[in-house]
C-alpha cells in the first residue's frame, strides 16, 4: 500500500504468503487430512516507508526507523 501513497505499511511479506498454501496443497495431495494440518501464521513481515508522502505532509521520519525499513520509496 505504501507504493500507492500510504505513509507507512507494515504487514506480512506477500511472496511468503503465496508460497505457504502451495505446501499445504502438496501435503493434502500426498494423503494428509486437511484437518490434521497445523494453522500457520506469517513469520516474515515487511516495513515499507513512502518518503514522497512524508515530504508532502511535512513530516520527518527518524533515521532509526528508516534503517529498519525493508523498502524506502523516494
Amino acid at each position: 500500500m505504501a507504493r500507492d501513497g500510504v505513509l507507512i505499511a507494515y504487514g506480512p511479506d506477500p511472496v511468503a504468503m503465496y508460497r505457504g498454501p502451495g505446501s499445504y496443497v502438496a501435503r493434502v495431495l500426498n494423503g494428509e487430512k486437511p484437518g490434521d494440518l497445523p494453522v500457520q501464521q506469517p513469520t516474515k513481515f515487511e516495513l515499507v516507508i513512502n518518503l514522497k508522502t512524508t515530504k508532502a505532509l511535512g513530516l520527518a521520519v527518524p533515521d532509526k526507523l528508516l534503517a529498519l525499513a525493508d523498502e524506502v520509496i523516494e
